[in-house]
């Protein structure tokens, strides 16, 4: 993204990505944007004369329209399964940020790491205890809190090791820097 600029960390190493419909610091993880739709239509002529729309993909948060060409799945009154699953890791995300008493900017940092984790299907196959939990760590890591990913084992009884292997592989998969711990 040419002359945007983090507005957390300050970084303009803007990663946006039209297939997925976002732009995220790649240094701190902040979606910046989400739900970002061209408002423009081109048309391109096939090789038997006819002519084919040429189009965006438009993000499956967005609201009204078609957005989901029928393949969301739809729980209790109007949500979206996925909109259940963000409601639900923010409440989980909150509380485990309240026990290690981490801000208000902490919890958006660590949902907005869900969030990432969530689109790229990083959660499939994994206790959404230990996704929550590894993106509250993140958080604690990137924004250089004194919690060690003991501290969040212990908040949630949940064994250390299956939590760094979790850990491991999102902050890999979503590319996230982690600076070193120790100073």
């Amino acid at each position: 993204m040419s002359g945007k600029k983090c507005k957390h960390c300050g970084s303009s190493e803007i990663e946006v990505d039209p297939a997925r419909g976002d732009a995220v610091c790649t240094n701190c993880g902040t979606v910046l944007e989400d739900n970002i739709i061209v408002a423009e239509v081109e048309f391109q002529e096939n090789a038997h004369g006819g002519a084919s729309a040429i189009g965006q993909f438009v993000s499956a948060e967005s609201k009204g329209g078609a957005s989901g060409f029928g393949r969301a799945f739809t729980v209790g009154i109007g949500q979206e399964s996925r909109e259940v699953t963000l409601r639900k890791a923010r409440d989980g995300i909150t509380a485990l940020c309240q026990q290690l008493r981490l801000n208000q900017q902490c919890i958006d940092i660590a949902c907005n790491f869900f969030k990432m984790a969530l689109s790229r299907h990083l959660t499939i196959g994994r206790p959404s205890s230990h996704t929550q939990a590894a993106c509250v760590y993140m958080t604690c890591r990137t924004e250089g809190t004194a919690h060690l990913l003991i501290d969040i084992s212990d908040a949630l009884q949940i064994c250390c090791y299956q939590l760094g292997r979790t850990y491991f592989r999102l902050s890999r998969a979503l590319c996230i820097n982690i600076p070193p711990t120790g100073k």
